[in-house]
Formats: C-alpha cells, structure tokens, sequence
C-alpha cells in the first residue's frame, strides 16, 4: 500500500510539472471547466461569521467569548476527547549548548502517545522554576526536529535556512523552559500511509487523511492538535521546573495555527506569538484551496473568521507576525491581514488592554522573523 501511494505521488507530480512523455497522456484536452468555486465564494459570503466579536462593552465580549469557545470546542471535536493519565516517559537526553535536550512521551488520550522534546537550560537552580515556551512547529519541519534546531538532520538544517524557525532552541539558549511536540500527522507521528523512509516523508504529514477520517467521527485535526497541547499543558504544570502563572506559546504557520488556537481556547496561555498564519478565511484558505486539510474545521467558516479567534485571546498579550509578501496572505496581500487584525484590536480596546496587541509586518515571505517577537515574548514571561 505504501508503495502504491508513493507510486502515484510521483506520477501524479510528473504530470502537474509537466515532465510525463506525451506517449503516457491517453486522455483529451478539457477546453471548459464548470468548476464550483463561485457558488461556494457565493455561499461564504452569505453564511460565514454569524458569530462575530461583541465588542459593545467587556461584560458583551465575555459573554460572546464563553459562548463562542464553547461552540468551537463542539465542532472541532474536542467536547469528545477524553483525557487519560499521561504516564510520562524519559526515553533520551542529550546534552546541548546551554541546555539539555530530552525526548518524552505522554499519552493525551487512551491508545494516543504523544512524543515531545523538553529543552531545559542547564543553569537553572535546584527548585527554581522558570517561565515556559510551548514551541509548535509546521509543516515542511520533520515534526519537532525543526523547532529545536536539529542541524544534525541534514533536510532539517535546510528547512532551518529557509524558514528560520528554530525558535524552541532559541528561547532554550535564552534560559527558558520549552517544550517542543510531534503533532498529530507529523514527524513520529505519521499515519501508515506516510511512514516511508524517504526525505519528502520525513519532512511532510499525513494531516489529510487524519483529518477525513477525524471529521467522519465528528471530530478535527485542529481539534486533536489543541486537545494534545492542554494535555502537554497539564504535564508542564506538574513538574516542578516550571511557572504556571507564566507559560508562553509560539508558532510559524501550523504552529501558528496550533498557537493561535490554544490561546484561544485556553486561558493558561498567558501570552503568545502567532507568525504567518492569521488572515481572512475567504482569501486564503477558500481561494488557495490546496492548502493542507489540517486547516478545515466543519462549519468553521459560519461561525466565526480568524480575527475573532484573536479576540477571544484578549486581553492577554498576543503578537501576530506577518511577512509583508507571505503567499498564504492571499490575492489582497496584507489588506487580507489587516482586515482580521483590527477586528482582534477591538476586542483588545474595549478589555483596556490596547498595547497588548502587537501586530509586527516585517520584510519577506513565510517565514518566522523573531527579531522583535523573540524579546517581546521573553519581557512578557518576565524573562528579560
């Protein structure tokens, strides 16, 4: 079966590229399509965002941030999960530049194990308890070897070059306490039908077909990727290495995704860093529909758009990275960006909390830029 799909994968790839001899071509050119996409852009238009942001005063915006989160938690699935004792295992540690590198597996729900890396900085005292950074890591990252820094991977060093995001290593060498997990659909945690030994398996996910079949049991990737941080949550705060009243999140693109999704659902978050994913829906993820599966949630779109998951964040410190010519940003560019973020800043205005929304555009495409995100980040931990 593996050989199969990997059969087809690239023979499908010679065809979209144009490198399949025409003598393999047994089928007629299509001289007009009759594609669907104008009535389901129709469709949006008419439906989506029924439950926007009340922003007509705070007690408006609590009541409609109770209700929503309750709403999203019913389609995403995550009303169905049931947690399990975690049953943390120690299974490696590695001695790094400042700090030391352990893998550990959890179990966040029965049968589901979930492996991470915890990066601890070797300076740290005997019960001392530092701030924390949970590190979610995208796609195109071999999983959580990208967020760390392994360099040593060499298809990992190059995605490292072009997204520059090994952020859970560089909050590490600043002195926090990071966790850095697989997601569901990544890295050791590929379904059977992306377990191949080949570096496009390594470095890509088995999101889409997870998602068909976690949508077919009224559930969502989304869904199973925010259950598993809560549960990652509850393991960090049993250890004793660790500040509870001060745990950060940060994410590039589906860690974006991971970490806008996580603050907004849950409240122990208590600031974070969502870089190249936070847009309009109808631009991106609708127009660009060849993006990953990961990134659609049944009725998602009827009900809210991504500048209310920011205002459901408020008023606790959210950074939101942009790179000013990010592809996924839409046809519409940065005005597709902008639209969403003055929503999230409404909510931020009627909370009082105005500056605790930092919106941060900086010079490229889609990558994590960390310049003014990284600092900002340890200052709001108290980690300066």
């Amino acid at each position: 079966m593996k050989r199969f799909y990997l059969a087809m994968t690239v023979i499908e790839r010679r065809i979209k590229n144009g490198n399949l001899p025409m003598s393999h071509v047994r089928v007629p050119k299509i001289e007009r399509f009759f594609p669907a996409h104008d009535a389901v852009r129709a469709r949006f238009d008419r439906e989506a965002r029924k439950f926007p942001v009340d922003t007509s005063d705070r007690d408006a915006l609590e009541a409609w941030r109770s209700e929503v989160r309750k709403h999203l938690m019913s389609i995403t699935g995550i009303d169905t999960m049931h947690a399990t004792d975690p049953r943390p295992v120690v299974t490696e540690s590695v001695v790094c530049d400042g700090y030391t590198r352990s893998r550990i597996e959890i179990y966040t729900e029965p049968g589901v194990v979930m492996p991470f890396y915890a990066l601890v900085p070797d300076d740290m005292k005997s019960g001392e308890r530092r701030p924390v950074v949970i590190a979610p890591h995208g796609h195109g990252s071999g999983g959580k070897n990208l967020t760390v820094g392994r360099s040593d991977i060499p298809a990992v060093a190059e995605a490292m070059s072009k997204f520059n995001a090994d952020y859970a290593h560089r909050f590490a060498k600043a002195g926090l306490v990071v966790f850095a997990p697989d997601a569901r659909a990544f890295g050791e945690r590929r379904e059977p039908v992306g377990q191949m030994d080949d570096e496009q398996s390594f470095m890509t996910s088995t999101c889409t077909p997870l998602n068909h079949a976690a949508i077919a049991l009224g559930q969502s990737l989304t869904g199973m990727w925010v259950w598993d941080l809560m549960r990652l949550l509850d393991y960090v705060l049993s250890r004793d290495d660790c500040d509870s009243s001060r745990i950060g999140c940060a994410g590039l693109s589906g860690g974006g995704l991971q970490t806008l999704w996580l603050a907004a659902l849950d409240d122990r978050i208590s600031s974070a860093v969502v870089s190249g994913y936070f847009y309009g829906y109808r631009d991106s993820l609708l127009d660009m529909n060849e993006m990953c599966g990961c990134n659609y949630v049944p009725g998602l779109w009827q009900a809210v758009d991504m500048g209310d998951l920011g205002a459901m964040v408020a008023p606790r410190p959210l950074f939101i990275e942009t790179g000013s010519r990010d592809p996924l940003n839409g046809a519409r560019g940065l005005p597709n960006v902008l639209e969403q973020v003055r929503i999230s800043q409404a909510a931020y205005d009627v909370c009082g909390a105005s500056s605790n929304l930092i919106h941060d555009v900086c010079e490229g495409e889609h990558e994590w830029f960390g310049v003014t995100a990284e600092p900002w980040l340890r200052e709001e931990l108290g980690w300066s």
